[in-house]
């Protein structure tokens, strides 16, 4: 068992490694009542082109295949996993991502039991031929859903203004074409290339002995060897936007947009972290709700509350977003790309870096207290080499030249544009 210590801000990680090459997290929360565990495989919608352990070949998949996975671990030959849960008085989910796909419970009590069934149901995938045609009606209503969804709709018009050939501009559930082309065999093949505990951790969360989590795992784990690293391919992108402008109508009060930049840094680990957190700053210091431009946008009633924004960095593609719903999104966009040519010409502003900075830490820290949000941010920054809690020492070394250099380099495309109109009447 080896342990990190961040003193900082006085948490601290059990680390324990499966022979099989998995990795176990223990991050203890003392006093607190909920414990919250998660299974994750570092596999998402982006894998759909791969070269498995021991192949030369290379495997094309279907798109929505990680996602259609996930939604098929919960069915086992004797019932329904979540029921399972339920019965043991746990809160069960799981979600798929581009790059990640994550199962997890949280529980006031019997945790064992329901640590237990987690680490057995995502190792057993019970998969037929009359099961898998069944689920692809069930996916194919929730793809539809999503289509006719204005805010899911925006951002992926936008991905696919934003990136030429990379597949995270595809639906992480796919098409209803694409995933009637799944079978039992290819999901057999991507289950057994990828949830090979060697490509998985298991983070663990709240008032729990490390060793007890330790010793389960151990029980638990099917014994594997680690079958040697998987080759996950990806189409060449090049540095420009595929286009500057998307549009679509669907039923909707308001139109609402989306504007982004793609990011070309293809950072790991602490230099991923340390980008972010920078490109997070300056989208606060530019358009954030204590900006001038905010509330000028707002006072003038040509955005609300729905008014967002993120930076997400991974190491095969990046971007930042930010949108909302507005009644004139040109004129938006407009107002948005001088103002960050405005800070181009003038530069960041100190003082409102440090305020700026000083306000994302304090989110931090606070976020701290949520068990749910410790595993939910520890899990993809580790996939990408870097551990959560590290954010601390970026908070306490970025300066204002780290966030002008990253600022000019990442902005130094034009965004692209995506809105959705309301029909006309």
């Amino acid at each position: 068992m080896k342990t990190l210590e961040f003193n900082r801000i006085q948490e601290k990680i059990f680390i324990h490694e499966h022979s099989s090459g998995l990795k176990v997290f223990v991050i203890p929360k003392k006093g607190y009542n909920k414990i919250y565990s998660a299974f994750a495989t570092y596999y998402g919608s982006i894998n759909n082109t791969f070269i498995a352990p021991d192949e030369e070949e290379e495997t094309r998949v279907p798109d929505g295949i990680a996602h259609f996975l996930e939604h098929k671990l919960f069915e086992q030959k004797d019932g329904s996993v979540m029921d399972k849960f339920s019965r043991l008085g746990a809160d069960s989910n799981a979600y798929t991502s581009f790059t990640q796909t994550v199962y997890l419970f949280s529980c006031t009590d019997q945790f064992n039991e329901n640590f237990r069934l987690l680490i057995d149901f995502v190792q057993s995938p019970y998969l037929t031929d009359e099961n898998v045609e069944k689920e692809k009606g069930i996916i194919s209503q929730e793809i539809k859903m999503y289509n006719d969804n204005a805010n899911w709709r925006v951002f992926f018009n936008l991905l696919n203004a934003i990136y030429v050939n990379h597949p995270v501009s595809i639906d992480i559930a796919g098409t209803v074409e694409s995933i009637s082309k799944i079978t039992k065999e290819t999901l057999y093949k991507c289950y057994n290339t990828f949830y090979h505990p060697s490509n998985m951790i298991i983070v663990t969360v709240g008032d729990i002995e490390p060793g007890s989590v330790f010793n389960m795992v151990e029980q638990g784990i099917k014994a594997k060897e680690n079958p040697g690293s998987i080759r996950k391919t990806f189409p060449e992108e090049p540095p420009h936007h595929n286009k500057k402008y998307i549009e679509k109508t669907l039923a909707v009060a308001m139109p609402q947009f989306n504007m982004g930049i793609k990011d070309n840094s293809y950072v790991s680990g602490y230099e991923l972290l340390k980008r972010k957190v920078a490109l997070e700053i300056v989208l606060s210091m530019l358009m954030g709700r204590s900006s001038v431009l905010y509330n000028q946008l707002y006072n003038e009633g040509l955005i609300n509350q729905s008014f967002g924004m993120e930076a997400s960095l991974e190491e095969s593609f990046g971007y930042t977003v930010w949108g909302g719903q507005s009644k004139d999104p040109e004129r938006v966009s407009e107002r948005i790309i001088a103002a960050i040519s405005k800070a181009q010409k003038d530069g960041l502003d100190k003082k409102s870096f440090d305020r700026i900075k000083k306000a994302h830490e304090g989110r931090f820290i606070g976020s701290l207290n949520s068990p749910e949000n410790i595993s939910h941010e520890f899990i993809p920054l580790y996939f990408k080499g870097a551990y959560f809690f590290e954010l601390t020492k970026v908070y306490e070394e970025l300066t204002i030249d780290d966030a002008e250099e990253i600022f000019r380099d990442h902005f130094s495309i034009e965004p692209a544009l995506s809105i959705i109109w309301p029909m006309k009447t």
